[in-house]
């Protein structure tokens, strides 16, 4: 036993395939309770033979939140610590020491790194800070969807960082979203001047293609007084012009990405942006000097807005092609193995690099 009981509490639903992996990386716990949401597999079954704690739970209306509230509640009141997973997410072992190293007795809260996407070698693409390590009482999540815990207790919160805890995404990639966009209406209806609420539905509309939808909620999202974030309102500029791009509308696209470099020019992605726009109309100066601002930046910071195509051979590979095209070609081969080098296995990029060597005395 451990200085403090700690729980994992999850949701679920048909996610068989899942329960061997997560019960054996989540068994460091001293107990284990999922709430299952109408699984017709045999995920409840797999789960209780584990030594799971399960109960099912149907709600009349779905959202994110009410579910998880529900999940919390069956967690004992005894427990000092709770770890809210998904089914599709593993622990690194190990991570029951850690939590326990950098718990204090005043903490709430417990950040740690959460690895969203993994390559093929299972090496980190998009990774940002996660916080769902807490306190057992004092929090509650909100909003239907996307949604966060809140913290509800007395006092001021207290949260402690430890980057040696990794969360590992493992996602289903066959499983439907289609739910998300009903949900996103509903949370910026419930929650109209929330800023949060306007950015994720605004990135919603961008996933779905409905670009005026798009473009008109992400400008009230900047608009708005709550709206501070650098980061995300720099994020909701770029939609909003990846949103023109798709629409053909290159010069508002560009101004749009040339204001997401002004809000955050410590971050690569509106770079890289404004790099990818520049390549569609062959602006190559503009490709050379956005992938040389964006590889100056070499710190990635965890924030859930980055872009894997920042870090990626995609600035590199960008900066080879302007190079090129503008008789560089010594540069444009040094960037192109770096491009390479970042993605052997594209075989554009291996003849990219065999094409650039002709050019080069």
């Amino acid at each position: 036993m451990g200085k403090y009981r700690i729980a994992v509490y999850a949701i679920c639903k048909n996610e068989e395939k899942f329960v061997d992996k997560w019960l054996k990386s989540m068994s460091e716990a001293d107990d284990i309770y999922v709430t299952d949401t109408g699984s017709q597999d045999g995920t409840v079954e797999k789960l209780r033979a584990g030594g799971a704690h399960v109960q099912s739970v149907i709600l009349p209306e779905w959202r994110f939140d009410a579910a998880r509230n529900i999940s919390l509640d069956f967690v004992p009141d005894n427990v000092d610590i709770c770890v809210c997973t998904d089914l599709d997410e593993i622990l690194e072992k190990g991570w029951r020491r850690l939590v326990e190293e950098a718990w204090r007795e005043d903490t709430t809260r417990l950040k740690y790194v959460y690895n969203w996407s993994l390559d093929a070698e299972g090496k980190p693409i998009s990774s940002f800070m996660y916080e769902k390590i807490h306190k057992r009482h004092g929090y509650k999540w909100i909003y239907p969807v996307h949604e966060v815990l809140k913290y509800m207790g007395e006092g001021s919160e207290k949260i402690v960082v430890e980057k040696r805890i990794c969360l590992n995404h493992y996602p289903d990639r066959t499983k439907s979203r289609d739910q998300y966009l009903g949900l996103l209406e509903l949370s910026a209806a419930e929650n109209p001047n929330d800023s949060r609420a306007a950015h994720y539905l605004g990135r919603e509309y961008m996933y779905y293609g409905m670009w005026d939808k798009c473009i008109a909620e992400l400008k009230r999202h900047i608009e708005m007084p709550s709206s501070t974030w650098r980061e995300e309102r720099c994020a909701s500029m770029r939609f909003i012009a990846r949103a023109y791009k798709a629409k053909k509308e290159y010069r508002e696209a560009e101004g749009w990405l040339y204001r997401a470099i002004s809000e955050a020019p410590h971050l690569r992605e509106p770079y890289v942006e404004m790099a990818l726009l520049a390549y569609n109309i062959k602006k190559w100066h503009i490709v050379y000097a956005m992938t040389k601002e964006a590889l100056a930046i070499e710190k990635n910071p965890l924030v859930y807005i980055n872009e894997s195509f920042s870090y990626d051979f995609t600035p590199y590979d960008l900066g080879a092609l302007a190079a090129f095209n503008m008789g560089m070609y010594n540069e444009a081969l040094e960037l192109a193995l770096k491009a390479y080098e970042k993605a052997p296995e594209n075989q554009r990029l291996k003849e990219n690099v065999s094409c650039i060597k002709k050019y080069v005395g």
